[in-house]
């Protein structure tokens, strides 16, 4: 349980982070591909065993690896945009609703089975991440719709392929050196994409998207590094560990928007983290 609180922790740090980029008028690209350069330099620190770069290819994780990593940096900007543009709690709602899919894929390819009161606490889930972040005349009911989709599909597939891989392919052993390579297929597709659309600025990078960069790829690691670890824990399935780590980053962001950005919240999203409180206790406990 205590990898997947922080986890938490670290995910939630993510959107309050991107929600500052436009404060401080960081440019988001940027940003995000120095925090991938900082996420892959973490893991291969933690990892803290040489490996030869020629034997990577050998490892039955690896183009999966990149395939992920490429992934990751065209969801991580999708959520950028849309916490910037229709604010952190749209973000919040698409991204985390999207837990729908690893938990029903969970069940069909793992046959993981669950109980009346763990589908009721999954249904109630679904509605508090609703409940919890839209607010009154938000852009996701409306022309705003797109944006969170994509989020939506892009994060659903993301967790599909994280437990896929975490299952099979990887060791626990493995898990920083992996995270490492996911990261670093991320920053260098990053790189390749300014290089054909920005090659004036491909080395412009500007100390403030640095500095933004390294702050966003330390809890980004964390995020992905945990998340593995919760989902290598014996007791609990995957069914669980995306539903209690998706509600609860949408509680946590919720209660961070409220203290950090002075967001308001009506009846309608505390009732949703009411119902967030049920939902994990009903998902937890049976």
């Amino acid at each position: 349980m205590l990898d997947l609180l922080l986890s938490v922790v670290c995910s939630s740090l993510i959107f309050v982070i991107f929600k500052l980029f436009a404060t401080y008028k960081v440019e988001t690209l940027f940003a995000i591909i120095i925090n991938y350069v900082t996420a892959c330099s973490v893991g291969l620190i933690l990892f803290g065993q040489s490996i030869p770069l020629t034997t990577l290819p050998e490892k039955s994780w690896f183009f999966p690896a990149i395939a992920l990593g490429m992934l990751f940096i065209i969801v991580f900007n999708l959520m950028a945009k849309t916490s910037q543009d229709l604010g952190v709690s749209v973000a919040s709602v698409a991204t985390k609703m999207s837990l729908a899919i690893p938990v029903l894929f969970g069940v069909w390819l793992y046959n993981e089975t669950l109980s009346v009161l763990k589908i009721a606490g999954i249904i109630l889930a679904l509605l508090a991440v609703y409940y919890a972040s839209v607010k009154p005349g938000s852009n996701f009911r409306s022309k705003g719709l797109l944006l969170p989709a994509l989020v939506f599909l892009g994060s659903g597939i993301i967790d599909i392929c994280i437990k896929y891989i975490q299952d099979g392919l990887v060791t626990e052993a493995e898990f920083p050196i992996f995270s490492a390579a996911v990261f670093a297929a991320a920053a260098v597709t990053g790189l390749v994409f300014i290089s054909a659309t920005r090659a004036k600025r491909l080395f412009s990078f500007g100390q403030r998207n640095v500095l933004a960069g390294i702050i966003l790829g330390v809890p980004n690691f964390f995020s992905i590094y945990f998340l593995l670890r919760a989902l290598n824990t014996p007791a609990l399935n995957s069914a669980t560990v995306f539903t209690l780590n998706n509600v609860a980053i949408v509680m946590c962001t919720t209660l961070l928007g409220i203290a950090l950005f002075k967001e308001h919240l009506s009846r309608t999203n505390w009732a949703g983290i009411g119902l967030a409180v049920v939902s994990i206790l009903l998902v937890a406990l049976f």
